[in-house]
């Protein structure tokens, strides 16, 4: 499992198009094959105001996931409506490779 981790802040002065900007953006990297699972959060508090993971089976779908049209597309816009962009590309610790769940 490759993880993708994207933090940003909204824009102050553009919130409402980032809100119309979110009904068709989401829908749109789902569509790019690869993709196992999406997460979104909005934080308690204090910065980044968003976090978003895609969640892939591997490098070589995230890959191919990330230089997709589309995918680059949403990535330049999210840069017009957002604050303080980063991402982040995570893969599996060879020393705990699986989840681990507490027994009982």
């Amino acid at each position: 499992m490759v993880l993708f981790v994207v933090k940003w802040d909204i824009h102050p002065d553009k919130t409402d198009a980032y809100l119309q900007w979110l009904n068709s953006s989401i829908p749109r990297t789902l569509a790019i094959p690869g993709v196992i699972e999406f997460r979104a959060f909005r934080g308690a508090f204090g910065a980044p105001q968003i976090v978003a993971t895609y969640e892939f089976p591997d490098m070589a779908a995230w890959a191919t996931w990330y230089m997709n049209e589309d995918a680059q597309k949403v990535w330049s816009e999210l840069h017009t409506l957002a604050l303080n962009v980063t991402a982040e590309l995570w893969y599996p610790s060879p020393v705990a490779p699986a989840p681990i769940r507490p027994s009982g």
